[in-house]
């Protein structure tokens, strides 16, 4: 196991309630080396964080642990089946705009 994938498995371990569902995948390609990490759904807002916080915290010390191994390091995070939180990712912008108009 490289140390990019050691290092986000620790922190992740040390911040959710069921250690035993995490679960990382390391790719690499031309664009550096990406990292998937799935956890259990109960556990997916202390890994995302207020505003998203958590997630940008760990990306940055991510990239600082690739840095120091000549990689880029990206993490994608994904969202378990079941969540609780269904991201649509295919709205226009004028479907935004009138959510927020609405407010």
């Amino acid at each position: 196991m490289e140390h990019d994938q050691q290092f986000l498995e620790y922190v992740v371990k040390a911040l959710v309630d069921h250690p035993e569902d995490v679960k990382i995948t390391r790719t690499v390609d031309e664009m550096g080396v990406l990292l998937t990490l799935s956890i259990h759904k109960d556990d997916m807002g202390k890994i995302i964080g207020r505003s998203g916080q958590t997630a940008k915290a760990i990306r940055t010390i991510l990239r600082i642990v690739g840095m120091k191994n000549d990689a880029r390091v990206n993490l994608k995070i994904e969202e378990p089946e079941g969540s609780e939180h269904s991201f649509s990712r295919e709205r226009s912008v004028d479907d935004v705009i009138e959510d927020l108009k609405s407010e």
